[in-house]
C-alpha cells in the first residue's frame, strides 16, 4: 500500500503551546497531564492524562456537564471533581470563531 491509496480527509500543521503539569490532589490521586492550547478546538484544549494515555478535548462548559471526566478519564466521582477544580484555572473560556 502506498501512501496516494489514503484518502486524507485533514493534514494540517499548526504551533501550539503544551503546558505539562504533575500534581497530586488532596485525595492522594496522581495526575501527568499535557494540556495543549492550539485554533483547532474552537478555544477548548486537548487533554492528556499520560499516564492512562486517555485525551479529550475540554472546555469549562464540560466541567459543568455531570459525569464528563469520569466517563472519558475513567475515574471516581471524588477524583474527577479534584481534577475539575485544577482544571477550572487552566481551561478557560471558550471562544467560538466564525
Amino acid at each position: 500500500m502506498q501512501l496516494k491509496d489514503y484518502d486524507f480527509l485533514s493534514d494540517s500543521t499548526e504551533p501550539t503551546s503544551t503546558r505539562f503539569v504533575t500534581f497530586i490532589t488532596p485525595g492522594l490521586k496522581r495526575f501527568d497531564l499535557a494540556v495543549m492550547t492550539t485554533n483547532r478546538f474552537y478555544g477548548k484544549k486537548l487533554v492528556v492524562d499520560m499516564q492512562s494515555r486517555l485525551s479529550a478535548v475540554l472546555g469549562a462548559d464540560d466541567l459543568e456537564e455531570e459525569g464528563v471526566l469520569e466517563s472519558v478519564f475513567r475515574l471516581t466521582e471524588e477524583e474527577a471533581g479534584e481534577l475539575a477544580q485544577f482544571l477550572t484555572f487552566v481551561l478557560g473560556e471558550v471562544h467560538f470563531t466564525d
